[in-house]
């Protein structure tokens, strides 16, 4: 089976960002299939790919996967306006593809919604088998969040996104919140399966070097949020949280927001207003360098904007690598992670917009390291038992191949 696989932001382990895409893909080559990524270039992120664009694209073997990348660059810094244009320019070159490619089944995967043009295409037009993966439940989420109010645009997202369903022979969600989200669409259960995000366990067991950044102490408490810094995340409550932490003159508890994103420069402006030295601003790394820093890590930090669009509906890379890495979680929304956390006992789940409840757990945390430790064993043991990123691909990979029989290919 060949398979068209459609990721705008596909990155390698060598780059900072989730890796879903590549281990799937690199799934798919170890069962016997062929695999062709068409991707865009995401900023700190790496295709693996090195050479020279031609024509608006460069192309060539990473790990046993084509790759097709496309002179799209796009950064979650980006203007709406912008990222609107990239979504839009990729969706369309993608078209192009689907219709001149040789396959013979097709699969995509957002964000953005705009991914599932070329396999709705290649569906009708090709009578291609096609597998559509949901990641977030689009438009409902920026509709929720109030990134997205225009009726316009909203009636032509729920368009798109009932034909991306409606299309699909099969679909994947990441969470139970989209599951039901892609059923309410009127799409049969039989044709939904829930496959979350996945625990790279190789890598965050890894003999690598553990390490701090500058500013934090061995002996200090840190708690890390490794991920975007966007208007999903709400990591003004981490600052809100850090200024209780202050006043409680709490200087050994330091909260670490590595990566980047279209806020960060304003919570940095922030947090040296306020003088909020026990925060700490770092650069992505690559999955090996975050793995070193996760072993030095004492608690992850499972942060979003209260919207309760969130509670059941996303799948975040960063809880199953914070779970992999074997560090207690501290969550501050409600929802199935939440649920799970409080389930397994692998960390803690306090209110969200409650900075005295996010700082009491931190200092809860500080005060009692062993149970720390035994939280977090309970974090690696679920993410061993539920989400081995290899079992998740395989089950994966079983999902398409049916796809594909059923179509009688």
């Amino acid at each position: 089976m060949k398979v068209l696989y459609f990721h705008q932001h596909f990155v390698t382990p060598k780059g900072a960002g989730a890796i879903r895409s590549y281990a799937m893909a690199r799934k798919l080559v170890e069962r016997g299939h062929s695999v062709t990524m068409v991707c865009g270039s995401a900023q700190g992120g790496t295709t693996g790919l090195a050479g020279e664009f031609v024509n608006g694209q460069r192309r060539g073997m990473v790990d046993g996967i084509d790759v097709l990348e496309l002179n799209l660059e796009y950064s979650n810094s980006d203007g709406f306006a912008k990222r609107i244009k990239t979504f839009l320019s990729f969706a369309f070159r993608s078209v192009k593809v689907a219709m001149t490619e040789k396959y013979d089944l097709v699969f995509a995967t957002t964000t953005p919604l705009t991914a599932g043009i070329p396999g709705i295409l290649a569906r009708w037009l090709r009578r291609k088998p096609f597998v559509f993966e949901v990641r977030d439940l689009w438009p409902e989420l920026p509709k929720a969040m109030g990134v997205i109010s225009n009726p316009i645009i909203l009636w032509a997202m729920g368009v798109l996104e009932w034909a991306s369903y409606r299309s699909a022979h099969r679909l994947v969600g990441l969470s139970p919140g989209i599951v039901e989200g892609i059923k309410k669409r009127g799409v049969p259960s039989e044709r939904i399966t829930m496959i979350p995000n996945g625990c790279d366990l190789d890598i965050f067991a890894t003999d690598v070097e553990p390490w701090r950044p500058e500013g934090i102490a061995d002996s200090d408490l840190m708690a890390i949020f490794a991920g975007t810094h966007g208007m999903a995340n709400g990591l003004d409550a981490v600052l809100d949280t850090a200024a209780e932490l202050k006043r409680r003159g709490r200087s050994d508890i330091k909260l670490l927001l590595i990566g980047n994103g279209k806020l960060k420069p304003a919570l940095q402006e922030r947090a040296n207003r306020e003088a909020l030295d026990n925060v700490v601003f770092h650069d992505p790394v690559n999955k090996t360098r975050l793995a070193g820093l996760m072993q030095s890590t004492d608690l992850g930090m499972q942060v979003l904007a209260n919207v309760p669009a969130f509670y059941y509906g996303t799948s975040p890379n960063k809880f199953f690598d914070y779970i992999a890495a074997g560090l207690p979680v501290l969550n501050n929304y409600p929802g199935w992670l939440a649920g799970m956390i409080e389930r397994e006992q692998c960390g803690y789940a306090v209110p969200p917009a409650d900075p005295k409840a996010f700082a009491d757990a931190l200092e809860r945390a500080a005060a009692d390291r062993e149970g720390l430790k035994l939280m977090g064993t309970n974090s690696r043991a679920l993410a061993e038992r539920e989400f081995d990123r290899e079992k998740l691909s395989d089950r994966w990979v079983g999902w398409l191949e049916d796809a594909f029989r059923e179509a009688g290919r």
